[in-house]
């Protein structure tokens, strides 16, 4: 039986499964923008980052197989796979710097606790409804989702065409 259609099936499903769960925070911080009601922002953060556990096991999946499937298939050896590598790190780096502390923020004004916080640190304060809304409104999240946006097309674009 030959193992590296499997390994590819693997690392697409994983793919899938990333962009469902990614999927889910990018419609929700789109929400948070259009939302002023603390409580609301509030269930949507909570919504956003249940599905970050789907997000990380299938990244972690994702890359394993691809990295399987990249040594079992000898694409080490082509250009168009180290640039995949690179444009996922970018992506991973550029997504986490434009979004991390932008949420946090968000987070904090709507009084919930961030995941840098001490376990013994009091809960933030909210902020004045003036101040949320001058926080969620912009474009911030729009940047976000072109950077993934973008991003996973030049993957496609790699992995689909191998152009060189």
């Amino acid at each position: 039986m030959e193992f590296y259609p499997w390994v590819v099936f693997i690392h697409l499903a994983a793919a899938f499964l990333f962009v469902m769960g990614h999927g889910a925070s990018m419609w929700t911080s789109d929400q948070i923008r259009r939302e002023r009601d603390p409580a609301r922002i509030r269930a949507l953060l909570e919504l956003s980052s249940r599905s970050l556990g789907l997000v990380y096991g299938s990244l972690g999946t994702l890359l394993i197989a691809g990295i399987a499937a990249g040594v079992i298939g000898g694409h080490f050896g082509r250009g168009w796979i180290w640039a995949a590598i690179v444009v996922l790190v970018a992506v991973i780096v550029l997504m986490y710097a434009l979004a991390s502390s932008y949420y946090a923020r968000v987070r904090q004004a709507v009084g919930m606790r961030t995941y840098g916080m001490p376990k013994d640190a009091p809960d933030p304060t909210p902020v004045s409804a003036e101040e949320l809304a001058l926080l969620v409104d912009t474009r911030r999240p729009d940047v976000i989702g072109l950077v993934g946006v973008i991003g996973l097309l030049i993957l496609l674009w790699l992995m689909v065409f191998k152009p060189f």
